[in-house]
């Protein structure tokens, strides 16, 4: 199996360096040029360049330039468009042989209004590029980045239609489309598929990355036969500043301070980039971010809701959390282009960023053995004279780094009507914890002590408590003594890709348009792994209590009694290292059920045709796909003392390490038709269909299978499953857009979608026999009585609509003809069937996890002379988190509305002076489940606002 992979990787890269030195052919009756601004500054990306005479339409790209192939000799007309600017028309005479240059200027009004900067600016140019896209996408640039409070990628990219995020601590970091789960979206870097830092899924949480260093981002949502068939949301494709991009120098220096008002800090966040042409045909663009933050969290989680006989609601568990994080981003990027020839560029692109989070968290935590004593409709008491009460006070420390790298090389040969791109990439994430205390945990029991706790329910997302007796007993830190020490020697996932691609189209020139016939392979060689080393420690000495490690409160919600500094336990526990003992039999354990090796490696090749006019553009094709999977993991099995295994009754807790290895393989055809029709100026019409497969979470695929077995043999597990099928879909969309002669547009888009085999987490259970004995269940061979496995639904459905509008309103009286308005909506129906209950064959209805129904943006902007401001508003509504075993179990997110605003101020020509407000109505995060007619508190967060403020010069 190397051998074949080295083969193959080998015959990839042959083929591309042997095109990259093909000799270059002059083709005659080319014409070329580009289109930019008045400024000059930038080139202008998805203008339309049509030949009037031929009825041929070519689209700028990201550098401004567009190309005509094969043109007859002759005068002709170009005619060239582009939102927001007045359409012009050209003249270029075509000789025999060679180049024919013809470089395009556009202006807008009166006043020749520059293109390329400021918020109208920038929604000209996200319009452009969705009018003339292929399929149904939607675009953020550079200046629309900037304009918004957002502090990385996945919270910029929650303004587009149909986009939101799931926020964690506040923060946006995995983004869902169209409602849909994160883990059915991809995600690329400059066209490099970004591996997923995380180990247990594939979806990659894009607040790694910093939003300073992007040049656009582009989201896909109808597929082609040349992009990979992986998605069902969409394709995110972020790009970061080419040299060729531009046709002016760039230096930029941003310098900002960012306070949030529950921690009272001010931490700081800078950032530069560059882009400067070393010769007309070499250049070079980069740049470099920072940011660090500090922030609190406060939190309220509850688990376990029962009802007792008196029909009192109560939960058996309730935390009180209190989180103190510090984030640290750094990113960089760097791009070298090349023109080697006329017909030639060649690039190298590379991107590195780098996620440190520092969380400290001190909780305190009710475990509640009995049901409540007695309560009402609002309420539940616990006494320790009807049952234990245990109550636990503990800190985590841990410190935790992700990192992004990728590196592509690249370029693209142009002759005549043939067109050949090629590129070779490396890209690896990883996320490495070395050294964590987490956590560290004080415990005492109550039982007969004169201690009670009552629960006030009233308010379904904050259950407060307090002690009608033994107050004082209950924070009193000195009888709090060192349960356990859980040290994460290692925890370190890592995820590698090496990819390789060719395409070669040629373009068939025709009477009234054009034929493109194009086709291309690619290979990309894959391998995930975990690796975790975890450590438990017991106190030797018997001298370790809560009142060694005190510290402060810093939590806002209500008082929590004693709590443990920061730092003190992790200190602590080194300074006296020598009196802690090893647990060795949990240590095993847990160290060896987690890790697993895939190698994923996918093949792929496609063919397909493309028809363009001036009024029809036309895209069908297919693609193949073969998957092939090469997995390993361990079976272990954690054997209480007195449980029989094997034939022999064990004589103390033992841990028993086997390990598996799974072999798979898989095709899939991949059809697809996109079409584009303008049957009039400014108004598009589009339908696409295409098939797409989603590969399952590649932890879920790992053979691991942890299974406990207790001294009655009973033996309960949670399992990978090997034999998970991909999500695959038939997705279909159809939308109008209507471009208004000024800069703005209306679009509409309903969608379709039929998924089968959607991946969820199924509870299986044994029955009793006639004599009260379990029948146990098997699974890949091995026997238990009660598991959770991840396994394929049958089928689900989505239907939906988007809507949007933009509109600036230049065509007002002065002042208001500086207002800007977005505003877009998406409606999402996500639903499928699982079974209703364990080892049932009754199904219920659910709407997809991270599904969310109706999803809003809104904006409302000012740019006129130096002001320049922005509110925005983003809702969500809730989703489907967690599936449970049934129905009143299923874990809720409810509804996120967050305000932002930010202004700015033209000091002089180069500086401009910024301020920023996140999160302006302070949203909070509740999760709940829906439990005896109301909601249920699981997990409750509130975080507070965070002003930003700062400077921005051009050099």
């Amino acid at each position: 199996m190397p051998a074949q992979k080295n083969i193959r990787r080998l015959a990839v890269y042959s083929a591309l360096f042997a095109t990259a030195a093909m000799p270059v052919t002059a083709w005659a009756g080319t014409i070329v040029g580009t289109v930019s601004d008045p400024s000059e500054t930038r080139g202008l990306q998805s203008a339309q360049v049509r030949i009037v005479e031929l009825d041929r339409t070519a689209t700028t790209g990201r550098d401004g330039s567009y190309r005509f192939p094969d043109v007859p000799a002759g005068s002709y007309t170009l005619e060239t468009r582009y939102v927001g600017a007045d359409t012009i028309q050209t003249r270029v005479t075509v000789s025999d042989t060679g180049l024919n240059r013809a470089d395009i200027v556009l202006r807008a009004g009166e006043n020749n209004e520059i293109l390329v900067i400021g918020q109208s600016a920038n929604q000209a140019s996200a319009l452009s590029r969705k009018r003339e896209a292929d399929g149904v996408s939607s675009v953020l640039t550079r200046d629309a980045i900037g304009q918004f409070p957002d502090q990385n990628v996945a919270e910029s990219l929650r303004r587009l239609p149909g986009l939101n995020v799931l926020n964690d601590q506040g923060e946006g970091r995995f983004v869902s489309v169209r409602g849909l789960d994160p883990s059915l979206n991809s995600s690329s870097l400059n066209g490099v598929r970004i591996p997923s830092p995380e180990d247990d899924v594939r979806s990659v949480a894009l607040d790694v990355i910093s939003s300073d260093l992007i040049e656009s981002i582009e989201v896909k949502k109808s597929l082609t036969p040349d992009m990979d068939g992986d998605t069902i949301g969409a394709s995110i494709e972020i790009n970061t500043v080419s040299a060729f991009d531009r046709k002016t120098d760039l230096l930029t220096a941003k310098v900002e301070g960012s306070y949030n008002d529950y921690s009272g800090e001010v931490t700081p966040k800078a950032s530069v980039d560059f882009s400067t042409r070393l010769t007309d045909d070499i250049g070079i663009a980069g740049g470099f971010s920072y940011y660090n933050r500090e922030f609190e969290t406060d939190n309220i989680e509850a688990e376990g809701w029962d009802i007792n006989d008196d029909g009192v609601v109560y939960a058996d568990e309730v935390q009180y959390r209190d989180y103190d994080v510090e984030r640290e981003r750094i990113s960089a990027s760097l791009s070298l282009d090349f023109r080697a020839s006329d017909s030639t560029e060649l690039y190298v692109r590379g991107v590195y960023s780098q996620f440190d989070d520092q969380e400290f968290r001190r909780r305190t935590t009710f475990k509640l053995d009995e049901e409540a004593s007695s309560g009402d409709a609002n309420g539940a008491l616990f006494d320790d004279a009807d049952g234990e009460i245990e109550i636990e006070r503990d800190n985590k420390d841990r410190f935790e780094s992700q990192k992004i790298r990728s590196v592509i090389l690249g370029g693209k040969t142009e002759t005549g009507p043939w067109k050949i791109e090629y590129s070779g990439s490396w890209a690896k994430s990883s996320e490495r914890e070395d050294g964590s205390v987490d956590p560290t945990t004080f415990s005492n029991d109550f039982d007969g002590d004169g201690v009670s706790i009552l629960f006030d329910y009233s308010d379904d997302r904050t259950p407060f408590f307090s002690y009608p007796t033994g107050s004082a007993l209950a924070n009193d830190a000195s009888i709090y003594a060192l349960d356990d020490v859980e040290l994460t020697a290692l925890s370190d996932s890592q995820d590698e890709e090496f990819a390789a691609r060719l395409d070669v189209s040629h373009v068939f020139a025709m009477g009234s348009g054009e034929f493109t016939v194009q086709g291309g392979v690619k290979g990309r060689w894959r391998e995930k792994s975990f690796d975790k080393d975890v450590d438990f420690y017991e106190d030797g000495s018997g001298n370790y209590f809560l009142d060694d490690v005190l510290g402060e409160q810093t939590y806002r919600l209500t008082g929590l009694g004693p709590f443990t500094s920061r730092r003190g336990p992790t200190e602590y526990f080194r300074a006296n290292f020598g009196d802690f003992e090893l647990q060795e039999i949990d240590s095993q354990f847990d160290s060896a059920v987690s890790d697993y090796v895939n190698q994923e490696d996918i093949y792929a090749g496609y063919l397909l045709g493309r028809w363009d006019s001036d009024k029809l553009r036309v895209i069908g094709g297919v693609r193949f796909e073969r998957t092939e999977n090469d997995i390993s993991a361990n079976t272990v099995t954690l054997g209480e003392e007195g449980a029989t295994v094997d034939g022999v009754e064990l004589t103390d807790d033992t841990v028993f390490v086997t390990p598996n290895n799974f072999t798979r393989s898989y095709d899939d055809w991949l059809p697809s038709l996109n079409i584009r029709f303008e049957p009039q100026r400014n108004l598009v019409l589009r339908a696409a269909g295409y098939r797409s497969v989603v590969r399952p979470n590649l932890q879920d695929l790992a053979p691991r299978f942890a299974v406990e077995q207790n001294d009655d043999d009973e033996r309960e597990g949670e399992f990978g499953n090997p034999d998970l099928l991909p999500y695959e879909a038939w997705n279909f969309d159809a939308s109008a857009e209507y471009y208004f002669s000024s800069n703005g547009a209306i679009t509409a888009n309903v969608f379709y979608k039929d998924i089968k085999n959607f991946i969820v987490d199924s509870f299986n259970e044994a029955e009793e026999d006639a004599d009260g004995n379990l029948i146990p269940l098997f699974y890949q061979g091995i026997p238990y009585t009660e598991a959770v496995i991840p396994v394929n639904g049958p089928s689900a459905e989505v239907f939906g609509f988007e809507f949007g509008f933009a509109q600036a309103f230049t065509f007002l009286p002065g002042p208001l003809d500086g207002l800007l308005f977005n505003f877009n909506y998406t409606y999402t129906d996500a639903a499928g069937s699982v079974f209703a209950e364990p080892n049932s064959t009754a199904t219920r209805d659910i709407p997809l996890p991270s599904s969310s129904k109706h999803t809003f943006n809104a904006v409302l902007g000012y740019e006129k002379g130096p002001v320049n401001f922005r509110l925005a508003g983003t809702y969500r509504d809730r989703y489907l988190d967690e599936l449970g075993a049934e129905a009143s179990e299923d874990r809720y997110v409810d509804n996120h509305f967050q305000l932002d605003a930010s202004i700015k101020f033209k000091l002089t020509k180069n500086i401009r002076l910024f301020g920023e407000w996140i999160n302006i109505n302070n949203a909070k995060f509740f999760a709940y489940q829906n439990f005896d007619t109301r909601k249920r508190l699981l997990q409750y967060e509130e975080y507070g606002s965070t002003f930003k403020f700062g400077a921005k010069v051009n050099f």
